[in-house]
């Protein structure tokens, strides 16, 4: 059984790529009823075919509407659609839905409860608003890129698109903003971010560096900008990572390093003072390091209240024992590739909790029941797969 968090919330989706369906994943994994509108021919899916799993972790729990929405009729059906509509979602550039004619303005005259999410590269208007986005551009015209990597080795992407996530995210944070909002007004709203928005907003405690203090932070590689020592050590069998925050904490290290003349030396003792001589004690602390394994030196951290861990590859990560206790990979059987597994959700909830019920839906598997639901005949939607509307 679903999430029952979002029961009775109708949302149609019209996003493509991944910021957009990422937001959408996270109104159908708790609950809502969600429409996936799509070309009916449409066969160049990004990332790969429906059977591959950027499609298949991103399309889970929804149904499937095929529209041709360069044809009037499937315009029309998509406009009766939206009258019953609570939430669409879309992340067209920003002049298509106007073309389109289903722009907020269009579809609120009709229904005002609607609540209508547009995520763009840069902003629905401004300088750069055409632009077309992606999230590595937004990387780097957002300044993550300028932190990321070791210093002298020129901007380095980080290994996930995290742009397009955040957007995503923070777009269904709109969303549900919006529902409480509307609660009480009874009005919908237009919400809309973008993938440079997201992109500033996570530089956070960096970007506030720069503005409260004029401060341009530089790459650190693994380095943690402020707080000394954190990082990657080097161990007999591998790495791991260590981070030592505030002066109870590295009490505590140099202690477990049985090294407690660093909390006199003049060159340790404070933080500016760490920070100052980071390269120095960091190859004090390796050369300790790896006399030990990763295990025995994190069971010794762990003991002493110091944060440490592994760093695991991707298949580690989903053979660590916690990560299975906590359920983040479920169990689904997909139409196209049988008994599988993908991402769940992060969040655990003790009445509602979200589980992934359905699989990706095949290109307009529910086409009739969906244009039945709002009152098309047999005989209208047999016209409307003729004349190739759906």
């Amino acid at each position: 059984m679903g999430s029952t968090a979002l029961k009775g919330l109708r949302v149609l989706d019209l996003t493509r790529v991944r910021s957009g369906p990422t937001c959408v994943r996270q109104l159908a994994d708790w609950g809502a009823d969600v429409i996936k509108i799509e070309e009916p021919d449409d066969k160049a899916q990004f990332g790969g075919p429906r059977s591959g799993p950027d499609f298949q972790n991103l399309h889970r729990n929804k149904r499937s509407l095929t529209l041709d929405l360069k044809k009037p009729a499937a315009v029309a059906a998509f406009r009766k659609l939206a009258d019953t509509a609570d939430i669409i979602v879309e992340n067209f550039r920003p002049g298509v839905k106007k073309r389109l004619g289903i722009d907020y303005e269009t579809l609120s005259k009709t229904n005002p409860r609607l609540i209508y999410a547009s995520i763009s590269g840069f902003g629905q208007d401004g300088p750069m608003a055409d632009r077309p986005g992606f999230d590595q551009i937004a990387q780097g015209m957002g300044g993550l890129m300028s932190i990321t990597g070791n210093p002298g080795d020129g901007p380095m992407r980080v290994g996930i698109p995290i742009a397009d996530l955040c957007a995503g995210l923070f777009a269904a944070q709109g969303i549900l903003i919006a529902l409480f909002e509307r609660s009480h007004s009874g009005k919908g709203q237009w919400i809309q971010t973008s993938l440079l928005q997201a992109q500033v907003f996570m530089l956070d405690f960096q970007a506030a560096r720069f503005l409260m203090d004029g401060d341009i932070p530089k790459q650190a590689g693994n380095n943690h900008p402020t707080s000394i020592p954190t990082g990657v050590f080097k161990t007999s069998d591998g790495h791991m990572n260590i981070a030592v925050t505030g002066n109870n904490i590295w009490t505590k290290f140099a202690e477990t390093m049985g090294r407690t003349d660093w909390l006199t030396d003049e060159n340790y003792a404070t933080a500016p003072a760490r920070s100052k001589n980071r390269d120095a004690l960091g190859a004090e602390i390796e050369a300790i390091t790896q006399t030990r394994s990763t295990a025995e030196w994190i069971a010794l951290y762990t003991e002493a209240g110091v944060p440490a861990g592994e760093i695991n590859d991707i298949g580690q990560v989903f053979a660590n024992e916690q990560v299975r206790h906590l359920g983040l990979a479920q169990p689904v059987v997909s139409q196209e590739r049988g008994a599988t597994e993908l991402v769940g959700q992060p969040i655990l909830m003790s009445r509602t909790p979200s589980h992934i019920v359905a699989p990706p839906p095949l290109a307009g598997q529910h086409n009739t029941d969906i244009l039945t639901e709002i009152g098309f005949s047999e005989a209208e939607i047999t016209a409307m797969k003729d004349s190739g509307a759906i």
